[in-house]
């Protein structure tokens, strides 16, 4: 840094001269321009001029207060005495000035769908600190020391600090100066909650910092971002404060007192004022916290810190400037899941919904941006139906400015099935219909066109788009351009029983012309799906086969690798279709088409739909006499149904049993066959059934080798166990001959338990009238499956007699004889 010595040497050398200019007025706002001319020249030691520079600048001077009612001359000598670029001799000419803007009438705004979008965000307007000089990049090293002197310094330094902030070209320079940048964010972050002014002025610094992406290390480093949030934070309490200060004092406002009046209408005013102050902070501070959230990572700690919930709060203020801030922050936010899903816990539809309609084209605009990445989540789609916002966003459709977006919300919403029948109560289907019909260019909207899909694929919805001449000429237009998303919209109005579906009989030759004359794939599909769909008994499919020869081209489109598998698919379904016309059935029998779709069957069998649309062809062509002879007697198409009647596919299986029904009605051989794979199958799944619960009882019963054989001795039995020759004396306990330490003979292990840990002891079955041992489970008479006998028994325990435990003389009471395990040594 350089030393106060070098700095006044250099000072000698310098001359800075202000020139006043003219004087003008803003031509849009209430205010006055002060044009004037800033001359530098350095002089060399003799005082000689050796470099100048002239810069021309303009200060803007802002009336707002300006009214009918204000005095002109009173404000004339205030801009006077505050500006010293005026000279007092223009005193007259200030007046004359604020009397023509007092006059001004503004010129009216054009409608909403002429207005133009900016795109961009406009830089917070200053209107903080006004100072009497020019701040100067050579007297830093004062505005530092004023950074430690009392408030009204601070912020007087602050402020003379900003003025170079605000020119791009010094931010390197005032960087470098660490002393400055240290001590600027020591008092943000000791003083921001003293003055509101102070925290303005030093937050636009950073501000001014932030805007470029090099300089974003510094404002992290000093944690300036963390700082603005605890100030947004704050500053959303302090406004909650002044709310309900103010609705006290409404409250105790006397109508019939004008003092009470005058008092009220002071405490609105200094509201007022505090609340545009206030709401330049927070603008400064979302701004620079939008622009260091470039970085996701930094991002993320906003989260954590809050800041969704705060900028959604913000979202109740008027201030259009800030609101277009806030919401642009929040879309940027809601690109990511983990936000967009804290969103959904906030009002943020119910407070965007005020803002559908508004008068001020950016913010509407940002704001159908904010709805359009929500409305990709189902929860918030929803409230924004519950909240009516269907209907104000139809209404926007025809503001060109916006359509785009507004087709792309209205889109996620028609992706609903639910939400389907809501359009047929608003004005969309005549608005989108007439879009698309008087559309000049033969490539429609993409948004628009998936909007139409979707909406006609609710059958109220479809004869909305019917009405009068709709049908025809969405005809006209598919088939002009060859539009396969207008087609798709066409099929699926088709798809719809009554009424509708009749329109299309005088549009089935052009679309049985199409199938053989049109190239484009796409559009091809949806003729083949369209005329697939009219499943009116009126036709005569086989008059059609005929007069455009359709049989030998969907035999040749059936050849191995001659079309795409959606065409495939489409003929599949076109033949069922047509295979309700016996005289069409008698045409694919005699064709061999039947074949065809056997060799199909077993070149697809991996692709369900077309296997389930193939099974399905069989299903109709059953009904008919000439085609069921071909199927049953030369064909091995029972055989096929037979093995796909036991399909993972729900849809494929039912059909199967529908059509085997209908086989073994007509022929007893396949009767038999059919009947008895179904009893196969039947009784295949209770043998495995028994045998897996066999085995599980087999596991259950016997113990692994591994568990018996340490009980099971290699040398001579009688050596390894006296007590089996001497008897139950041979251990001196009085016991039955069982050893204290657990171990039993291979003669107790047969006869009484089975070392499994359950104390499963063979019983005497004739008790209860079996033929058969039973078992003991826990201590009660259980059968192979573990299900008690009586669910009265008490308990035998093969250990002791523990406390609860029943004794001996009671269990032998009970079985009317001896029950296994220890006597009662009580």
């Amino acid at each position: 840094m350089m030393n106060p010595e070098m700095q006044a040497e250099d000072a000698r050398f310098l001359k800075r001269k202000v020139k006043g200019g003219t004087i003008d007025v803003h031509p849009t706002e209430k205010a006055l321009v002060v044009n004037y001319e800033l001359e530098a020249t350095i002089l060399g030691e003799l005082g000689d001029p050796m470099l100048g520079e002239r810069k021309e600048c303009q200060k803007v001077i802002r009336v707002k207060n300006l009214s009918e009612t204000t005095d002109i001359a009173s404000l004339a000598r205030e801009i006077v005495e505050r500006c010293k670029l005026i000279h007092p001799s223009k005193i007259p000419e200030i007046e004359q000035l604020l009397f023509y803007l007092q006059n001004r009438k503004l010129a009216p705004e054009a409608p909403d769908s002429n207005k133009q979008l900016t795109g961009k965000l406009s830089e917070p307007t200053f209107e903080g600190t006004e100072v009497d000089e020019v701040a100067n990049l050579n007297d830093i090293d004062d505005y530092i020391e004023l950074l430690y002197e009392e408030l009204n310094d601070k912020i007087r330094g602050t402020a003379l600090v900003l003025q170079l902030s605000r020119n791009p070209d010094n931010l390197e320079e005032i960087l470098q100066n660490e002393t400055l940048i240290g001590a600027l964010a020591r008092v943000l972050r000791e003083d921001w909650k003293k003055s509101m002014e102070l925290s303005t002025n030093i937050v636009y610094i950073f501000f001014c910092f932030s805007s470029f992406s090099q300089f974003h290390g510094v404002i992290q480093h000093f944690k300036v971002g963390a700082l603005c949030v605890q100030v947004i934070e704050h500053e959303l309490k302090k406004h909650e404060l002044w709310l309900d200060e103010l609705d006290k004092k409404r409250q105790n406002l006397d109508e019939h007192s004008p003092q009470s009046k005058k008092e009220f209408e002071k405490s609105q005013k200094k509201y007022h004022e505090v609340l545009r102050r206030q709401e330049q902070l927070l603008r400064v501070s979302t701004y620079l916290l939008l622009n260091i959230a470039e970085d996701t990572k930094v991002e993320m700690k906003m989260r954590n810190k809050g800041i969704v919930k705060s900028l959604v709060q913000l979202l109740d203020r008027e201030n259009n400037d800030l609101l277009i801030l806030v919401i642009s922050f929040l879309k940027k936010l809601s690109i990511f899941r983990e936000n967009k899903n804290e969103m959904v816990l906030t009002p943020v539809v119910e407070k965007l919904m005020k803002l559908v309609p508004y008068d001020n084209e950016d913010l509407l605009n940002i704001t159908l941006r904010l709805l359009l990445n929500l409305s990709f989540d189902l929860e918030l789609r929803t409230k924004m139906v519950k909240v009516g916002l269907l209907p104000k966003l139809v209404a926007l459709l025809s503001n060109e400015n916006h359509r785009i977006i507004v087709l792309g919300i209205l889109y996620h919403i028609s992706m609903d099935d639910k939400f389907k029948s809501v359009f047929t109560y608003t004005d969309c289907i005549p608005i989108v219909m007439k879009m698309l019909l008087e559309c000049p260019s033969p490539h429609i909207d993409s948004e628009l066109l998936a909007l139409c899909i979707n909406l006609a694929a609710n059958k109220r919805n479809t004869q909305l788009i019917c009405e009068g001449r709709g049908l025809k000429l969405l005809m006209k237009r598919a088939f002009k351009f060859k539009d396969s998303l207008l087609m798709k919209m066409i099929r699926n109005i088709s798809q719809h029983d009554g009424a509708t579906k009749e329109m299309f009989l005088d549009h089935i030759a052009d679309l049985a012309q199409a199938i053989r004359s049109v190239d484009n794939d796409d559009f091809l599909v949806e003729c083949i799906g369209i005329l697939a769909n009219i499943t009116i008994m009126d036709i005569d499919f086989a008059l059609l086969l005929q007069e455009f020869d359709l049989l030998p081209y969907m035999i040749t489109k059936f050849q191995p690798g001659a079309c795409e598998d959606d065409i495939l698919l489409e003929l599949i379904i076109l033949i069922g279709t047509m295979s309700t016309d016996d005289n069409c059935a008698s045409l694919f029998a005699s064709n061999n088409v039947i074949k065809l779709l056997i060799e199909l069957l077993n070149a697809k069998q991996e692709d369900d739909e077309v296997v389930c649309q193939i099974v399905y062809v069989f299903y109709q062509m059953i009904f008919h006499e000439a085609t069921r002879e071909v199927i049953i007697k030369q064909t091995q198409a029972p055989a096929y149904l037979i093995d796909l009647m036991h399909d993972k596919n729900p849809e494929i299986r039912k059909i199967c049993d529908m059509t085997l029904d209908i086989i073994s009605e007509y022929d007893s051989e396949w009767a038999k066959k059919i009947q008895l794979e179904k009893f196969r199958w039947h009784n295949s799944q209770w043998l495995e059934m028994v045998e897996s619960q066999q085995l599980d009882d087999n596991d259950y019963m016997y113990a692994p080798d591994d568990v018996i054989a340490p009980y099971m001795p290699e040398s001579d039995i009688l050596e390894q166990q006296p007590e089996l020759f001497f008897g139950m004396d041979a251990f001196g306990d009085g016991g039955p001959g069982i050893p204290p330490d657990g171990r039993l003979s291979p003669d107790y292990m047969d006869e009484y338990s089975m070392p499994n840990g359950n104390a499963l002891l063979y019983q005497n079955a004739a008790r209860y009238g079996l033929d058969h041992a039973n078992f003991i489970m826990d201590g009660r008479h259980v059968d192979e499956y573990g299900r008690p006998f009586d669910p009265y028994e008490m308990a035998a325990y093969q250990y002791g007699n523990n406390p609860g435990y029943a004794n001996q003389n009671e269990l032998n009471d009970m079985y009317g004889g001896f029950a296994y395990g220890y006597p009662d040594r009580t």
